[in-house]
């Protein structure tokens, strides 16, 4: 899995073939890594899906294993905690479930349709590698 924020897009992969594209939102402040809780920012770097919600405020979570150790030592020299409970979910669960939010509206996740996240979750296993590029 890979997700390019600047483009808004998240890849489904098979090696070099995407399988699958799907526009997301993400943090309400999306441009540059995350270093810190509440700022409102989606991470970069190298994680994997961790584990899977079905019951989560969000119509179905699946979890980023972010903060990293190396994140989370970035942080403590900063003396600032990393955050954590990064998802790619789909919508609230009080939206209506065909629909998607157009702008950057999350805490840091990775958000789309519910629909969408059906498919995700049938189509990704925990352990699965997910790159996040600016």
């Amino acid at each position: 899995m890979v997700v390019k924020k600047a483009e808004r897009r998240l890849y489904l992969m098979r090696g070099e073939e995407a399988l699958r594209i799907y526009e997301i939102a993400l943090g309400f402040q999306p441009v540059g890594p995350k270093t810190r809780e509440g700022d409102g920012r989606t991470p970069e770097g190298r994680y994997v899906l961790d584990r899977r919600n079905s019951r989560s405020r969000f119509y179905k979570a699946l979890h980023i294993s972010y903060p990293s150790s190396l994140d989370r030592w970035r942080a403590e020299l900063r003396g600032e905690s990393p955050g954590g409970m990064i998802l790619i979910h789909g919508q609230p669960s009080t939206r209506a479930p065909a629909t998607r939010t157009e702008d950057d509206w999350t805490l840091g996740c990775i958000a789309v349709s519910n629909r969408e996240i059906d498919e995700i979750w049938s189509l990704t296993l925990d352990g699965t590698p997910i790159e996040i590029l600016p």
